[in-house]
């Protein structure tokens, strides 16, 4: 009999078993996600999804959005700990589309890592079929895709796209934004998904082990900052529903609080001429910022563009409505308060942040002084 001859794709550090194997222990996770709308099962080269709900829209809009989870994978890499990433990213992604107030329909994610590991692997899916049930989207599909040579055999990196649909005449956003409409905060769970760069460099300054028990937080560095990314979707959704003005709804927009912090973010959702202080007193920012502050030897203050400290998204809410929306939204189990009023006409003198992300929205500055921890 013949000698078999060695696989070259295996010689050059692609194992395809790895991968098959990987996907058989993720596949009932993913089939948690699907409801009767989802066609094909696991495996596909594409995910199919039934949009014939669709047609009870007068005018239905998709909604899309993609992005990762940034160099937070790095601490899940140093503790080998998996299965929260993937709720971050779900954050990252779906929890981008409810800002113009659409509903997720499905969503796709890609894994890239220098080795596969079959465990580890499903461990991350798994996360991102927990994160996509408690946000009522689909998870249809994905690709796992091994790098050798380019990624370290412990390195891996995670990214996903997703969309969604809203009635035409139901899109949230800055339009229809209006001098007096409340602004209110929703807590974050930490910092999510954002600012970790900086995280990193502050615990890699102080010679910190993320296994270390950490006696601000009652557990480790690696357990506090892997906390996952709080999801707002079915909230929000449960939301505009339930606060209305006559046919539309009264929450006017939404904003994700990620990336460019909180002045910025609440500045692209804003009419431009119209301004927004943010009143810092109203809330007292997560030890986990303080500590990382002092630690980094930074004010609060210098950290408002890089870490959400405390807020997690921005409700924009007719002013009659907005006692009802806090309420409403607290039921859900997200703590909420106004933290400004959207201002017009001339604003205050000095500095705000104008728009952002290239959007041409209003002005936001941040004012006062944090609350004192309790």
């Amino acid at each position: 009999m013949a000698e078999a001859r060695p696989d070259p794709y295996t010689q050059a550090g692609v194992d395809t078993a790895a991968g098959d194997l990987a996907v058989e222990l993720m596949k009932s996770a993913v089939r948690r996600t699907h409801g009767p709308e989802v066609l094909g099962g696991v495996g596909g080269f594409a995910g199919l999804f039934d949009a014939s709900a669709l047609t009870r829209y007068a005018k239905p809009l998709l909604a899309t959005s993609t992005d990762g989870v940034g160099t937070k994978v790095a601490i899940a890499q140093a503790l080998d700990v998996h299965d929260t990433i993937g709720q971050d990213l779900v954050g990252m992604v779906v929890d981008d589309i409810v800002v113009v107030g659409a509903r997720p329909l499905f969503m796709t994610d890609y894994i890239a890592c220098g080795k596969v590991f079959p465990e580890r692997i499903a461990d991350i899916v798994r996360g991102i079929a927990t994160g996509c049930e408690l946000t009522g989207t689909a998870l249809v599909g994905g690709e796992t895709a091994e790098h050798p040579g380019l990624l370290g055999i412990n390195d891996y990196d995670v990214a996903g796209a997703a969309t969604g649909v809203v009635e035409a005449d139901a899109v949230l956003g800055a339009d229809r934004v209006q001098p007096g409409d409340v602004v209110l905060a929703l807590a974050s769970s930490g910092p999510h998904s954002n600012g970790y760069s900086l995280i990193r460099h502050i615990v890699a300054g102080a010679g910190l082990n993320y296994a270390a028990h950490a006696a601000d937080f009652g557990r480790t560095w690696g357990e506090e900052l892997l906390e996952p990314t709080r999801l707002y979707t079915l909230p929000l959704l449960g939301l505009i529903d339930a606060v209305r003005e006559g046919a539309h709804s009264a929450v006017h927009a939404l904003s994700h609080v990620t990336g460019g912090g909180i002045a910025a973010n609440l500045a692209r959702v804003l009419p431009p001429g119209a301004w927004v202080e943010v009143d810092r007193s109203t809330w007292s920012p997560a030890p986990v910022f303080r500590v990382l502050a002092d630690i980094g030897s930074l004010e609060l203050e210098q950290t408002e563009g890089t870490w959400n400290l405390g807020i997690g998204f921005f409700a924009v809410v007719a002013a009659e409505r907005a006692a009802e929306a806090a309420s409403v939204l607290a039921a859900s189990g997200i703590a909420t308060w106004q933290v400004g009023v959207v201002g017009g006409g001339t604003r205050p003198a000095g500095e705000f942040v104008q728009g952002a992300k290239g959007v041409d929205g209003g002005a936001v500055r941040l004012v006062g002084t944090y609350a004192e921890t309790e």
